[in-house]
C-alpha cells in the first residue's frame, strides 16, 4: 500500500472546489498514518478540518466559539436548549432519543470557557449520518421554545404545599452542584483572577445566583450571533469518504446561509505590570474541621495560545516542573509539608487565547500563603541560575513522544481525543497541523537546547520577570452554603410578595403546561433508527498467540504501533483481613515510594525515561465459572517504547521484589496526598459512591469494592492519617511489606505480554532472564488459615445518609437479581435502558430538575441499581424509585422501544478498543472466567429477547418488598435531616463522610 496516497478519498487534491467548498491543503501526518484535510465553505466561510485513515470509528463534530459577556451560563443554556427540538425533528428531545435509536460509541456535547461543541462517533455508516442529520438540524434550526428553556435553565415554581416560590431548572442544579466542588471553585477563581478583562472572568457554565437573570430573549439573541456557519469549526475524523460529508452538510445545512461576521475573536488580556493577591471562599461542611483547608495558588499568564512553538516549549516545562514526583517544583512543594497534594488545576493550560500556568498546595494554612509562594519562587530562581537537569527535560520529550504515540479510547474515543488537542488553537486562528506534527517544532527546540540556556531563558522570561501573576488563596467558608440558601430564600419571598396575582397565575399556569409536555407520549418516528439487522452479531475478541500455553506469560500479537505493554495479576486472597483496606493505598504507593536499591526520586525519573507509565490497581471482582466466588487480585500495567523494553523489565522487576516502605518522611507525604484525592473525588463521584454504598451488603465482592472503593476507604484513611506519628507509620510501613511479601510470590502473579510478533519474543526473553517475574526467585506462598475470600459482610439492607459539603444530592437504591449466566439477565440489561430513557429521566432530570437520573444492572454481581447526579430532591427521588417498579411491570412500553434498549446494551457491548488496551481486557476477563463463548451467548440471546421475555422478568424481579431495596444518599447534613422528617416510619440511618 502505498503510504502517500489515501485510498479514502481518491483524486481529491488542493486547491480542488467540491460541493461548495475549497480544498485549502493536504497534508500527510505521519506519525498516526493520517492525512490531514483543510477545507473552507466558499461562501459562509465555515472551517472544516478532516483527517483520514483507516479507523471505522468515524467521529463528527461542529463547534462554535461562544463568548458570553456575564456569567449566566447562556452558552450552557443553549448547549442544552438546541437538544430539545428542532425544525426537522419536532421532538421534546431529540438527543435522548437517539442514544436510544443508534449505536454510537460516543454522544455528547461541550461547553468550555469560550467554545461549545457537539461531537459523537460511530462505527456504522448509517449511524453515522442518522447522527449528523440531527446533531445538524439541532445546531442550526433549533427550536428553542420557552418551556424548553425553562426545563434546562431555570424557572420559578410554587414549591409543593408551602405555597414558597423554588427555583429550578437543570443547568441551574447541575451548576449548584458543580460550584460545591472546591476544584471547580479553584478553576473559576483562577480565570477571574488573571483574565479580568475578557470573556475568561465570567463563568461560562453559569452562577447560580446569575443563572436566575438570564431571559429566553437573550438566549434566542446568543443562538442567532454565535451558532452561524460563519462561526462554525466542522471536524470528521475516520475512513468514510470525505465528499459524502461534505455533499450533506452543504445540502442540509450551508446552502442556506451566507456570510455574516460574528464577532467573536477574544481579545488577548491586557498584561498588568505588578503582581496580585487575591482570596475566594469555597464551602465546607460544618462539622469538617477547617483548620488547615486553604488552597493555595500560584498562577502566571503565559503565551498566545496560536504560539505553537512557545505553546510546546511551555508544555514540556510543565513535565520538566511538576510532571512526576522528583520534579522540582513538584517535589519541593510536597516535602515542605505545608499542605497535602498539588492544588487542583495546578499545571499549564493551553486551553484560553492566552494560556496560563499554576501550582501551589491544598490542606493549608491560610498564613502560609507566602511561605508557598516563596517556595515556588526559589525553586524557579534557582533552576533559572543553576540550570534545568538535561536528564528531565529528554524524560519530558521522551513522554510527549509516547502519548503521541499511542492509540487510546479513554476518555473518549481517539478521533474526538485528536480533535481536542488542537481545538482550542485552532478556534482562535492557530493552526492545527503544526500541533498534529510538532516534529519541526521540536527539532527547533533540540536544536536551542544544544546552544542556549532555553529553559531557564523560559523560566525568567515567563515567571520571574512576568508581573501578570496572582497568589490566590482559596478559604473554606462553612457558612456559605447556608448564607447562599438564606439569601435565596429572602429573594424569593421578595420575588413573590412584590407579585400581581396574573404572575402566580402564570407561574401555576407554566408549571401545568411544562408538566403537560413532559409526560405527552410524543412520536419520535420522523428521528432516523438503526434495526436489529444493523447490529453486528459478533463480538470484538483477541486471542492469544499460538504456543501461549508453552510460555511464562500470556501473549497477544496485536499491531501496538511501537508499544510494549505488560499486564499482571496477584491475587489478594492470602491477606490477613486487617490488611485488607490498606490494598489500594498499597497500589499507589509501589511506584511512588522508591525501593531498597533507590530512593522515590530517582525510581520517579527512570519510570519517565523509560516507560509510558506504570501503575498497580485494586480489583475486586466476581468470577463468572459457576461457583461465582471473590476474585480478589492486584492489577500491575506498564507500558513502553519497544526500544525500551529491557528497561521496562527492570524497573518492574525492581519495584515489585525490592520493594522498601521503610522511607517514613516520604510514607507520610504519600498517605495525605492519597487522602486528598480520595476527598476531591467525593462529589465529582457522588452517584458512584452512592451505589457503592447501598451494594455492599449483597456479595462479598460488593463488600470488598466498598471496603477499596468507596466511603468506608476514605473513612478508613482518614482514621488512620488523623495522627501519622512515626510508630504509626512504622507500623503502616511493615503493614505495607506484608502485603508485599504475600503478593508477590511464586505461582501467585500472572502475566500477560502485549505487543507485535518480534516484542512478544524479545518480551518473552526478557521474562525468562527475570528471577521474579518468571517465578523461578520466589518463595511458595505461606498460606494463612482464614481465606480473604470469605470475607465477612452484614446480611443488613442498607439504609443509610452520607452528608458532605454539597448543594446537590446522589441518590442510590439497589437490589440482588441475577448474574450475566442467567436466561434472565439480557432481559435485565434491557430493563435498566428502558427505566432510563422511558420513566427516570422525564422524572428525575425533566420534571426533578437533576442533572442525570439512571438505572444500572451490573451483571457480575447480579445487582440492579438506581441513581441520580447532582438531584435537588431525595424523597421524591426515592418515590420516583418505587414508581419504576409499577411502570416496568405495567408493559406500557411497545417492541420498539425494546429494540432501541437493545440498542444502547449493544453500543456498550460492541465499543472499540485500541489494540493494546483490547488485549489488556481479554487478559483481566481471562482471570475472572469470562469467556469469549459467555460473551457471545449474552449477545445472541439479546438481539432474540421479546417483549413477552421482557415483561415476565419485570414481573419476577420487580414485584419485592421495599425491606430488600438498599438505600445511601450523600448530601448535605441539613438536606439529610430534612428528608428524614419526611420518612418518620423508616428514616435513613446518618453518618458523615
Amino acid at each position: 500500500m502505498d503510504s502517500s496516497v489515501d485510498t479514502n478519498n481518491i483524486g481529491l487534491k488542493k486547491g480542488d472546489s467540491i460541493f461548495g467548498y475549497l480544498i485549502k491543503r493536504i497534508v500527510i501526518l505521519k506519525e498516526i498514518n493520517s492525512f490531514f484535510y483543510e477545507l473552507e465553505h466558499t461562501a459562509t466561510r465555515a472551517r472544516h478540518v478532516h483527517i483520514s485513515n483507516n479507523d471505522s470509528e468515524n467521529t463528527f463534530s461542529v463547534a462554535f466559539k461562544t463568548v458570553p459577556t456575564d456569567s449566566t451560563g447562556v452558552a450552557h443554556i443553549l448547549e442544552h436548549t438546541v437538544l430539545c427540538g428542532s425544525s426537522k425533528f419536532q421532538v421534546r428531545d431529540p438527543f435522548f432519543s437517539m442514544l436510544k435509536r443508534s449505536l454510537s460509541t460516543f454522544m455528547n456535547a461541550f461547553t468550555a470557557s469560550d467554545w461549545t461543541m457537539y461531537p459523537f462517533s460511530t462505527q456504522n455508516r448509517k449511524d453515522f449520518y442518522n447522527l449528523m442529520d440531527v446533531y445538524l438540524d439541532a445546531a442550526f434550526f433549533p427550536n428553542i421554545k420557552e418551556l424548553s428553556f425553562m426545563q434546562e435553565g431555570h424557572r420559578l415554581e410554587i414549591e409543593g404545599d408551602s405555597s414558597s416560590l423554588a427555583y429550578k431548572g437543570v443547568v441551574y442544579n447541575e451548576m449548584k452542584g458543580a460550584m460545591s466542588s472546591p476544584d471547580q471553585v479553584m478553576a473559576r477563581s483562577i480565570l477571574k483572577a488573571l483574565y479580568p478583562s475578557t470573556t475568561y472572568r465570567h463563568n461560562s457554565g453559569g452562577n447560580p445566583a446569575d443563572i436566575v437573570s438570564l431571559t429566553y430573549d437573550q438566549l434566542k439573541a446568543f443562538h442567532k450571533r454565535h451558532y452561524h456557519p460563519s462561526n462554525s469549526f466542522f471536524y470528521t475524523y475516520g475512513n468514510l469518504p470525505l465528499a459524502d460529508h461534505l455533499s450533506f452538510i452543504e445540502e442540509k445545512i450551508l446552502k442556506t446561509f451566507k456570510f455574516i461576521d460574528p464577532d467573536t475573536t477574544v481579545a488577548t488580556q491586557p498584561r498588568r505590570n505588578k503582581p496580585e493577591k487575591k482570596s475566594f471562599p469555597y464551602p465546607l461542611g460544618k462539622n469538617e474541621d477547617p483548620k488547615k483547608k486553604c488552597q493555595v495558588s500560584l498562577s502566571w499568564l503565559m503565551v498566545d495560545i496560536k504560539d505553537n512553538y512557545k505553546v510546546l516549549a511551555l508544555t514540556l516545562l510543565e513535565q520538566v516542573l511538576l510532571g512526576n514526583p522528583a520534579s522540582p517544583l513538584r517535589r519541593a512543594l510536597i516535602e515542605s509539608k505545608l499542605g497535602t497534594a498539588l492544588s487542583d488545576q495546578t499545571g499549564f493550560d493551553a486551553n484560553n487565547r492566552d494560556t496560563m500556568f499554576a501550582c501551589g498546595l491544598k490542606d493549608v494554612e491560610e498564613t502560609d500563603a507566602e511561605k508557598v509562594e516563596s517556595i515556588i519562587l526559589d525553586v524557579l530562581n534557582k533552576l533559572a541560575s543553576k540550570g534545568v537537569d538535561k536528564k528531565l527535560i529528554e524524560s519530558a520529550i521522551h513522554q510527549l513522544e509516547f502519548h503521541r504515540k499511542e492509540v487510546t479510547n479513554t476518555p473518549y474515543p481517539y478521533g474526538i481525543k485528536l480533535l481536542l488537542t488542537f481545538s482550542g488553537s485552532w478556534f482562535h486562528g492557530g493552526d492545527p497541523v503544526k500541533i498534529l506534527q510538532f516534529d519541526a517544532d521540536l527539532k527547533k527546540l533540540r536544536n536551542a537546547l544544544s546552544k542556549d540556556p532555553f529553559f531557564e531563558t523560559l523560566i525568567r522570561k515567563y515567571f520571574l520577570e512576568n508581573p501578570h501573576r496572582v497568589l490566590l488563596t482559596l478559604v473554606p467558608d462553612q457558612l456559605m452554603e447556608q448564607k447562599e440558601a438564606k439569601r435565596v430564600e429572602e429573594k424569593l419571598i421578595r420575588i413573590k410578595s412584590a407579585m400581581h396575582p396574573d404572575e402566580l397565575g402564570k407561574i401555576i399556569e407554566n408549571t401545568k403546561a411544562l408538566k403537560k409536555l413532559q409526560e405527552s407520549i410524543e412520536d419520535v418516528s420522523s428521528l432516523p433508527t438503526l434495526e436489529i439487522e444493523d447490529i453486528p452479531t459478533s463480538i470484538q475478541k483477541v486471542n492469544e498467540t499460538a504456543g501461549s500455553d508453552k510460555m511464562p506469560a500470556v501473549c497477544y500479537e496485536q499491531p501496538t504501533s511501537g508499544i510494549f505493554y505488560l499486564s499482571a495479576a496477584a491475587g489478594t486472597e492470602w491477606l490477613k483481613k486487617e490488611l485488607i483496606f490498606l490494598v489500594p493505598f498499597f497500589c499507589y504507593a509501589v511506584p511512588k515510594i522508591g525501593t531498597a536499591v533507590r530512593d522515590y526520586s530517582e525510581m520517579a525519573r527512570r519510570i519517565d525515561a523509560y516507560t509510558g507509565g506504570i501503575g498497580l490497581s485494586a480489583n475486586a471482582r466476581t468470577c463468572f465459572d459457576e461457583t461465582g466466588s471473590l476474585k480478589p487480585f492486584v492489577s500491575f500495567n506498564g507500558k513502553s517504547l519497544v526500544r525500551n523494553q529491557a528497561k521496562m523489565f527492570d524497573i518492574i522487576e525492581e519495584l515489585l521484589f525490592k520493594h522498601s516502605f521503610s522511607d517514613l518522611s516520604r510514607l507520610k507525604s504519600l498517605l495525605l496526598e492519597f487522602r486528598a484525592g480520595l476527598e476531591s473525588a467525593v462529589i465529582q463521584n457522588g452517584h458512584r459512591l452512592a451505589i457503592s454504598v447501598a451494594s455492599r451488603n449483597f456479595s462479598p465482592a460488593s463488600a470488598l469494592s466498598e471496603i477499596w472503593g468507596g466511603i468506608h476507604q476514605l473513612k478508613a484513611i482518614k482514621s488512620i492519617t488523623g495522627n501519622l506519628s512515626d510508630s504509626s507509620l512504622e507500623s503502616i510501613s511493615n503493614d505495607l511489606s506484608a502485603i508485599a511479601e504475600k503478593l508477590f510470590t511464586r505461582n501467585n502473579l500472572k502475566i500477560a505480554l502485549i505487543g507485535e510478533n518480534n516484542d512478544l519474543a524479545q518480551g518473552s526473553n526478557l521474562l525468562n532472564q527475570s528471577k521474579g517475574l518468571s517465578g523461578t526467585s520466589l518463595q511458595v506462598s505461606d498460606k494463612i488459615d482464614e481465606l480473604l475470600c470469605d470475607i465477612d459482610f452484614d446480611n443488613k439492607i442498607t439504609r443509610e445518609g452520607w452528608s458532605t459539603s454539597s448543594a446537590v444530592s446522589f441518590v442510590a437504591q439497589t437490589f440482588k437479581a441475577v448474574r450475566m449466566q442467567h436466561e434472565d439477565a439480557p432481559a435485565l440489561s434491557v430493563i435498566s435502558k428502558i427505566l432510563r430513557s422511558m420513566y427516570l429521566h422525564r422524572e428525575i432530570r425533566e420534571k426533578g430538575g437533576a442533572y442525570g437520573g439512571f438505572a444500572v444492572y451490573n451483571s457480575e454481581d447480579g445487582l440492579f441499581s438506581f441513581g441520580s447526579y447532582r438531584d435537588p430532591h431525595i424523597v421524591t427521588t426515592l418515590k420516583t424509585y418505587s414508581s419504576a417498579f409499577d411502570f416496568i411491570k405495567s408493559g406500557n412500553y411497545k417492541s420498539e422501544d425494546i429494540k432501541e434498549a437493545i440498542l444502547q446494551v449493544c453500543s456498550e457491548i460492541d465499543k472499540p478498543h485500541p489494540p493494546g488496551p483490547a488485549a489488556k481486557k481479554a487478559f483481566f476477563r481471562k482471570i475472572v472466567s469470562l469467556s469469549d463463548d459467555m460473551r457471545r451467548h449474552f449477545k445472541e440471546s439479546l438481539l432474540a429477547l421479546t417483549k413477552k421475555q421482557v415483561t415476565e422478568a419485570a414481573e419476577k424481579y420487580f414485584s419485592s418488598s421495599a425491606k430488600n431495596q438498599a438505600i445511601a444518599v450523600i448530601s448535605g447534613e441539613d438536606a439529610l435531616k430534612a428528608a428524614n422528617k419526611k420518612l418518620p416510619g423508616n428514616p435513613l440511618k446518618l453518618y458523615r463522610i
